[in-house]
């Protein structure tokens, strides 16, 4: 269900004793927009000075984009060209009809869902609002400044570049931000992003461009209601656990006067059972808080994907007044316990999410924002990336905290997931300032942020802000800035960041959604200690990749729960022939330059580092482009398993990131347009609830059996040996018993006793977990780096069969094949697996999902191995 504001689905009344038709209108259509007057002669010459149709929501860019008025923001290098919109300010206007019967209601309110960001609205030339926070919702009172007939609203946004550089520049200090703008408009190391409340990564950052979008970017609509209206509902869980479910309904009534009226609440489990529970109380004018105790036996509980049915209450609350209805919501949720568990243990101080009792290792990545302009991100769109995400078994994906917080409907759809979310405040890593007034602006978004909702099982965690502590504490500019700057202010600042953090979010989240854990920053020890340490809180480990540090340095650290970690790659040449031409197409091309936005393009040797480390030299682009991402899919698999391995001790492992919000190169494992780099497909693999996880270090070999399953299960650990031309060396079996919930470490063995003599740069070793005959986790392991092995050209050979329930593709290799890769062109199809190695004689079965046929499929489809990539001499 897409949970909108509780006055879009209420009935709304006349009066306590008498109901009234509702009315909600949409004021979503008609908007007209322009540059506002005054712009300087290089911007007039660019933008419209005339009304021209907008779509709302929406933003600047977008309305520019439908007219035609510039080119696309995402293809080649036209970011450069595109700054000026957000220099400029932006006038929108909408003319509307009102009858006299609408002006005879009690109430009247104009509602801005959001509004990106300083923002001045004005009805019929009366100014109603100055707004400054694009995460606050306005409810603005109209009826005095509407009449009968038409109605002209208007909403001036200004740049905050132009409002707030002036006023910096003036300032003794500029706090340190994120990412300095590569194009000039405001001066390095004087960033105005971290005083408004707006989406940081608008303004640029290492995986997406700078576009300061400025716009209504949210709905807006006018609600009319009478004496009574149904501010909030909410069902908070006092209790849940296997025998019994406490729930306070409670229903947030506004009323003009006081009387009599009947709060009631119905519910629907998940089987279909139903009950009821209702109470009579008597309403005070003014505001009304008021909770109708429920008590369900024997829960069907939500629980996360992998560990039961993310099962859904539906639950129907009533307002009546002498037996007539005068406010109705509906509201879905799950009932759940959720503890985030820190006991003291021999490594310190855990950090594991226990939801209904059970320890839940955390599975999955983080989470960007969509698109680099959210309000053209539908339903359809958002919800297949999370479909991505459980697919490839995941379980939890980390909202970050530089972007937007996400419409109900992306909470809605992970809530039937089973998927948790941790949830950051939007606070994304700049220093914030320490006024009260920004303190106060900042703790309304929350209010209003927790409020709307809390009611989401999928919310496991809210957290204050992302590498806000850590950057203070470590970062070299911070360090340097706190050189500068004099002691008093040091700590003014710090108090200042404490008390946000520290005490004033984490008193929202307990006051509003006390059953939901906080924790002060990621990472952190929720400000018990040093932020960024191994023993610990959570953890996030950039040394391999921003410190050019080996991959094999993953295996170097085993913190409590490692929440960002991550590689780079390009997405497929599909996607990149989406924003390049074909002379585009070089690693240090000016366009692939700027669609790396790692260290300002630099990013790409960076690639090409890691890619040399472990593969070798590769002999064109698109080989480039493929051992981007088998270098990105084999260090996250190393990285993933070994803290898998290392269960309890570490319990959650998300890598970055998950997507993207533009086509480019970037930490992704699924492109901006859903598709999955090779990446997603080892996680689909890699965080499968049983895994065999063999960890080669100083020539021995230790070997995990991983499980995610609630009970303990026997099988049988088979280890196979092979020349990679295709005979078998040795083989054995031996028992194990895999338990619950944890990591058992079932074998140790050195590369001596695994070789007996064979030369390892023509060996690999196949691991398998087998269960009743089936094999259950599968692994493959090397004993040099790829670019040291003898790799044979394998001799792939594919066929495709209609199955009856779909085209099937086989893929065969008569000698060892590493990291094949399937390419199905630009058809808009999935594969089942993709990314994999083949032993010598073995073969794949791949259900092909989509809508094509077989002779189609044929003439688009290449496969592909990692000697296929190389340069000669290198294979």
């Amino acid at each position: 269900m897409r949970r909108a504001s509780l006055a879009v689905v209420a009935w709304l009344v006349a009066s306590v004793a008498t109901a009234a038709t509702p009315a909600e209108r949409d004021l979503s259509a008609g908007w007209r927009f322009r540059l506002a007057p005054g712009a300087v002669p290089a911007i007039a010459q660019k933008a419209p000075t005339d009304w021209q149709p907008a779509i709302v929501p929406g933003a600047v860019q977008t309305d520019l984009l439908a007219l035609g008025r510039i080119g696309d923001p995402f293809w080649r290098d036209n970011e450069a060209g595109l700054q000026w919109i957000g220099l400029a300010d932006w006038d929108y206007r909408l003319s509307f009809d009102i009858d006299a019967a609408a002006l005879k209601r009690g109430h009247v309110d104009l509602v801005f869902e959001g509004l990106d960001t300083f923002a001045e609205v004005s009805l019929n030339g009366k100014k109603l609002l100055a707004a400054d926070n694009m995460f606050r919702r306005w409810r603005l009172p109209v009826k005095d400044a509407l009449h009968a007939g038409s109605n002209t609203l208007l909403v001036h946004f200004q740049s905050p570049i132009a409002r707030l550089q002036p006023w910096l520049l003036k300032q003794p200090y500029a706090l340190p931000g994120e990412f300095d703008s590569s194009f000039g408009d405001e001066p390095k190391g004087k960033q105005t992003s971290n005083y408004v409340r707006k989406a940081n990564y608008h303004y640029g950052w290492d995986w997406g461009p700078r576009y300061l979008a400025a716009g209504i970017w949210r709905p807006v609509r006018l609600e009319s209601w009478d004496d009574l209206r149904l501010a909030d509902f909410h069902l908070a869980q006092a209790r849940v656990d296997e025998a019994n479910a406490h729930v306070d309904a409670q229903f947030d009534l506004r009323a003009d006067k006081a009387g009599p009226v009947k709060v009631a609440v119905t519910w629907t489990a998940p089987d279909g059972t139903h009950g009821a529970q209702e109470r009579d109380v008597t309403l005070a004018a003014g505001e009304n808080h008021v909770a109708v105790p429920i008590d369900i036996e024997r829960p069907q509980r939500w629980w996360p994907v992998g560990y039961g049915d993310p099962n859904l209450y539906r639950f129907h609350a009533t307002v009546s007044a002498k037996g007539a209805s005068v406010a109705e919501v509906d509201r879905e949720t799950g009932l759940r316990s959720v503890e985030l568990r820190r006991e003291k243990d021999p490594w310190g101080r855990g950090f594991a999410f226990v939801v209904n009792g059970v320890p839940i290792f955390a599975k999955g990545a983080n989470l960007i924002p969509f698109d680099s302009f959210p309000a053209r991100v539908t339903t359809e769109r958002m919800e297949a990336i999370l479909h991505s995400a459980r697919d490839a078994n995941m379980n939890m994906l980390r909202m970050w905290g530089g972007g937007t917080y996400q419409d109900d409907a992306f909470y809605a759809a992970a809530d039937r997931m089973g998927l948790m979310i941790w949830q950051d405040f939007m606070f994304g890593g700049a220093i914030t300032p320490y006024d009260p007034a920004f303190r106060e602006s900042s703790r309304i978004e929350a209010v209003e942020q927790v409020t709307r909702l809390r009611d989401h099982p999928s919310i496991v965690l809210w957290a204050g802000n992302n590498e806000v502590q850590t950057g203070w504490e470590s970062w070299p500019d911070r360090e340097d800035f706190r050189k500068f700057i004099n002691a008093d202010e040091v700590r003014r600042l710090d108090e200042g960041m404490r008390e946000l953090f520290g005490k004033t979010l984490r008193r929202v989240v307990g006051d509003l959604s006390p059953q939901t854990p906080y924790w002060a920053s990621s990472p952190s020890t929720d400000f018990d200690g040093e932020a960024n340490v191994e023993n610990d809180g959570d953890f996030h480990y950039w040394k391999v990749w921003s410190g050019s540090e080996p991959i094999s340095h993953y295996l170097d650290v085993t913190p409590r729960f490692q929440s960002e970690y991550g590689l780079q790659s390009f997405p497929v040449m599909e996607t990149i022939k989406a924003f390049a031409e074909a002379g585009d197409m070089q690693p240090e091309s000016k366009v692939m330059r700027a669609h790396q936005k790692f260290a300002n393009g630099d990013g790409n040797q960076r690639l090409l580092l890691y890619i040399r480390q472990e593969y070798g030299e590769p002999k064109d682009f698109p080989s480039f482009v493929y051992l981007s991402q088998v270098m990105q899919a084999e260090g996250i698999e190393l990285a993933a398993e070994h803290l898998r391995s290392a269960r309890p001790r570490n319990m959650g492992s998300l890598y970055w990131q998950l997507n993207d919000v533009w086509p480019g190169a970037s930490w992704a494992s699924v492109d901006y347009f859903n598709r999955w780099k090779a990446l997603q497909f080892h996680a689909k693999r890699f965080y499968a609830p049983v895994d065999v996880v063999p960890l080669r270090r100083d020539g021995k070999t230790e070997v995990f059996a991983v499980s995610d399953r609630t009970a303990d299960f026997d099988a049988t650990l088979r280890t196979r040996v092979y020349d990679m031309g295709g005979k078998l060396l040795s083989e054995q079996s031996r028992a194990v018993k895999a338990a619950a919930l944890t990591s058992t470490s079932v074998q140790h063995v050195d590369d001596a006793a695994l070789l007996k003599g064979a030369d390892p740069r023509h060996t690999v070793v196949a691991f398998d977990l087998v269960e009743q005959g089936k094999t259950v986790a599968h692994h493959l392991l090397y004993f040099a780096a790829a670019r040291d092995l003898a790799l044979p050209q394998p001799e792939l050979g594919t066929t495709l069969r209609d199955s009856g329930h779909g085209i099937v593709l086989t893929v065969g290799a008569k000698r060892l094949a590493r990291a094949v890769w399937i390419d199905t062109g630009d058809l808009d199809v999935r594969l089942s697996d993709n990314a994999f190695d083949l032993l010598p004689g073995e073969s794949v079965d791949i259900a092909i999902d989509g809508k094509v046929d077989i002779d189609t499929l044929r003439h688009a489809l290449s496969v592909r191995s990692l000697v296929d990539a190389l340069k000669e001499g290198q294979r």
